[in-house]
């Protein structure tokens, strides 16, 4: 909690600092941000890694149904995301990423890139290498850290109330162990299974707008105890207790 709290209030003053200076064109000059330093004002038409590692950050602020792309390019999707993200924590909503965009970025995230209120161990309770599921174990680490991106917007939309995720990344092995589909999102990293408070129903009709594809929850055969979202490239959503 420290740390976290030191985070927050380094970015602050690196904000005001920037501010001072009048920093325009380029954002993060300044600052060196222990997991990724943004070091130009992005916008509609900028494109590269940089951009990448944002779309990352805010692909959870989307429409219903909708999913952003992680391809490195800045585009009308990228903008209305990055401006419901400034919305959601009162920045000016221009949909342009400059330093005060960054530095909420920044307070959000961990060393290790992981949204504050989540974590690599929190999205594999499997192993301690990410390996033997359907994917590289580098890919399926780097699915669930999306998936973690996603679920900070989810939970900071339901009025930053705690989310608890009883299982994420599975080896084929796990899986097996559970009885898991031999197809299942699990199996690359991009899978979450939620439990608790808020209600199941609650977090199944919240997920459709936070870039989740497949969504699983009350009704659905197997899924009357938890609430099931992935990133599913053939999209499907069915928990038929809560209306879905």
């Amino acid at each position: 909690m420290f740390r976290r709290t030191s985070r927050l209030l380094l970015s602050l003053v690196m904000l005001m600092a920037g501010a001072v200076v009048g920093v325009g064109a380029t954002a993060g000059a300044a600052h060196a941000d222990s997991c990724y330093t943004w070091n130009r004002t992005l916008s509609q038409g900028s494109s590269g890694s940089d951009v990448t590692q944002l779309q990352i950050r805010v692909a959870g602020w989307v429409t219903s149904g909708e999913r952003l792309s992680y391809d490195g390019q800045y585009g009308a999707r990228t903008a209305a995301a990055v401006k419901k993200f400034q919305a959601a924590y009162g920045l000016s909503a221009d949909g342009v990423a400059g330093p005060a965009t960054f530095s909420k970025i920044y307070a959000l995230q961990d060393a290790d890139c992981t949204p504050v209120h989540f974590s690599y161990a929190e999205l594999n309770k499997c192993n301690s290498d990410w390996s033997g599921g359907a994917v590289s174990a580098a890919t399926a680490k780097s699915n669930a850290l999306k998936t973690m991106w996603k679920l900070e917007a989810m939970r900071h939309a339901l009025g930053d109330v705690p989310i608890t995720i009883s299982s994420g990344f599975r080896s084929r092995a796990c899986n097996n162990a559970v009885g898991g589909s031999a197809t299942s999102r699990h199996l690359y990293g991009d899978a979450a299974d939620l439990v608790g408070s808020p209600s199941l129903c609650r977090l199944a009709q919240q997920s459709r707008t936070h870039g989740f594809s497949e969504i699983l929850g009350p009704g659905y055969p197997g899924h009357n105890d938890h609430t099931h979202v992935a990133f599913d490239p053939s999209p499907y959503w069915s928990a038929p207790t809560c209306g879905i």
